[in-house]
């Protein structure tokens, strides 16, 4: 699936630690990740821009008023999702209905985007000229590490690193695979349309944008509404290349990925499915835990100018 701008978006963190850690995370560690997470986000987003005291102030409270925010919003969602999961868990799937679940999950994922982006403008107008080398540096950095993964190396090699990662999340559903279920795997990832080469240049292309982007907001000082417009526009490049072809390959790679998921579940046990079932239905518990520890206020909104 398209892949977010990681240092803008807050992927992994706001949303790793938001919401995808309540599908993929142990159920011990759900809960602890969850209420910690705009402190691992800030700690994240800090890597890259070396915050100043001022900046990292703004951030720890909008990050919080975020959290706050999924809680009472999202999270219910989130439990209704995981119902809708154990409904399925038992049958059979089709692709279509694979990615229909992936298409619901980035819809969820652009609504934590939104909330976000504000602050995101609020802060790029105040990056000072080292915070702005510094980031570029860590894109370089981030990138030669991905090239030294999904690049350079054997074909065999990536392969069985694509593999590896895939079984391992698979097995964290449904517990151990069988031999012709990791068959289904390893033929998925030597079919795959996947192009290292293309992503990267994609990579390379959003980094550029963003980079543009941040320092055009250094140079004029645009209002909040259109400094907001301006993330706003650079977060829908990234979530959908300007390129028509490249949009239409991830497509592809969306589709073969849906594809190998329903598969995968079609060949699953009555023991892996119900193995399945327990982790959602664990997963739900916290979701539910997590949701009730919201307060009645209304949540503040990201403060929507700079400071």
């Amino acid at each position: 699936m398209p892949s977010i701008v990681r240092w803008l978006a807050l992927s992994p963190c706001i949303i790793g630690a938001l919401l995808a850690t309540l599908i993929l995370g142990g159920c011990s560690a759900v809960r602890l990740g969850y209420n910690s997470s705009p402190t691992l986000a800030y700690w994240w987003l800090d890597s890259y821009f070396d915050f100043d005291d001022q900046q990292s102030l703004r951030v720890r409270n909008d990050l919080q008023a975020v959290q706050d925010w999924h809680r009472k919003e999202e999270l219910p969602l989130l439990v209704q999702t995981l119902q809708d999961l154990q409904a399925m868990a038992p049958k059979p799937v089709t692709t279509a209905q694979v990615c229909q679940l992936v298409s619901g999950l980035q819809t969820r994922v652009q609504a934590t985007l939104d909330r976000v982006t504000p602050t995101i403008a609020a802060i790029a107008p105040t990056l000072q000229a080292a915070q702005l080398e510094h980031i570029s540096r860590e894109f370089e950095q981030r990138n030669r590490k991905w090239r030294e993964e999904w690049i350079v190396g054997t074909l065999a090699e990536r392969t069985d690193r694509r593999v590896k990662q895939i079984v391992e999340r698979a097995e964290s559903f449904y517990g151990t695979l069988e031999p012709a279920q990791l068959a289904i795997v390893r033929r998925h990832v030597e079919t795959s349309s996947f192009n290292g080469p293309r992503q990267y240049k994609e990579k390379q292309r959003r980094h550029q944008d963003a980079m543009q982007v941040l320092k055009e907001l250094g140079a004029i000082r645009f209002p909040a509404n259109q400094a907001t417009a301006a993330i706003r526009g650079l977060l829908e490049r990234s979530l959908n290349a300007p390129d028509p072809a490249y949009r239409q390959y991830i497509d592809r790679l969306t589709n073969e990925s849906c594809a190998a998921m329903a598969a995968l579940h079609n060949s699953s046990s009555a023991d892996q499915r119900n193995f399945l079932v327990q982790n959602l239905r664990g997963y739900e518990a916290d979701a539910r835990a997590l949701a009730s520890q919201s307060t009645d206020a209304p949540a503040p909104e990201p403060s929507p100018t700079p400071f």
